[in-house]
């Protein structure tokens, strides 16, 4: 069952970006758990400022595409402990795997084929 619209999920993007970007400081993460999530962070934004949903700005990558991205950055968050050799660090490795599986669920719970957004159209069109 797909409960999350093109609207609410893009809210949810932006509360990744927030929360991957305070993360760092709120965890007193190490120097490359940090760079991680800062570049994780930055990724995330710039997927959903460019993607075709009522709150991107610029509409350019179709929004299944942006759920392919988000979920190719989940896969991501998910291996870093062990791609980047923080695996020992609980805290961090923790913190990633859970905001990896958050994103699978938000990727799994989101109806990407409601169609793009047309600039002609009003946006409440994805909230049914």
């Amino acid at each position: 069952m797909k409960l999350l619209s093109p609207r609410h999920h893009g809210y949810v993007d932006y509360a990744v970006v927030v929360l991957l970007a305070l993360a760092p400081l709120a965890l007193r993460l190490d120097p490359v758990p940090t760079a991680v999530c800062y570049v994780a962070a930055v990724a995330q934004l710039v997927v959903t400022l460019l993607s075709d949903q009522p709150l991107g700005a610029a509409r350019m990558i179709p929004f299944s595409v942006h759920g392919a991205l988000e979920t190719s950055l989940a896969a991501a968050l998910l291996a870093s402990p062990w791609l980047f050799g923080f695996s020992a660090d609980l805290p961090a490795r923790t913190f990633f795997v859970v905001a990896g599986l958050a994103l699978v669920l938000v990727a799994l719970l989101t109806r990407y084929s409601t169609g793009a957004a047309s600039r002609q159209e009003p946006y409440d069109r994805y909230d049914r």
